[in-house]
């Protein structure tokens, strides 16, 4: 088995009204959370890691030149926070980790989209999504760092 690496990244997408997209994880229904991944590999870059997490949850492309499709928003758009959240892993996916691993570090990112982006869902991770004013998604979120994360939107948007 190819164990997680510890060290994740969290990217609340949003848009200038201050919207957040939340998806439902299909694994834990009624569980909704922003865009969250692990590395693929100890050395890879932790903006690579978020676009490449953004990407596969929910189609959209952050691209390096000015986009040319309604799923694709530019790189420059995605920041940075410079927030990093060390938290215990939740008992129920500790299985994933290497034994003996029981903290991951999670890095915050924001993307600003336009509103109406198009959003496509991998079904394996997410049943659905919704678009929520900020203070709204927080409160639905069941991490605890990830809707304190939103709760800080506005210092970066």
């Amino acid at each position: 088995m190819t164990y997680k690496i510890p060290e994740s990244i969290l990217v609340v997408i949003h848009t200038t009204e201050l919207e957040v997209l939340l998806m439902e994880r299909a694994d834990r229904p009624g569980f909704w959370q922003s865009v969250t991944g692990a590395k693929d590999s100890a050395d890879e870059p932790l903006f690579q890691t978020a676009m490449r997490e953004v990407m596969e949850e929910t189609g959209i492309r952050i691209v390096a030149d000015a986009p040319t499709q309604g799923h694709e928003v530019p790189a420059k758009r995605l920041r940075d926070w410079g927030i990093a959240n060390v938290y215990n892993i939740y008992p129920q996916w500790l299985y994933r980790y290497a034994p003996g691993v029981t903290k991951n570090t999670e890095h915050v990112f924001g993307l600003l989209v336009p509103r109406g982006v198009p959003v496509l869902l991998e079904p394996r991770e997410h049943l659905r999504y919704m678009w929520l004013p900020y203070r709204e998604a927080a409160d639905k979120c069941f991490s605890p760092s990830n809707a304190e994360a939103i709760l800080q939107l506005p210092r970066f948007a």
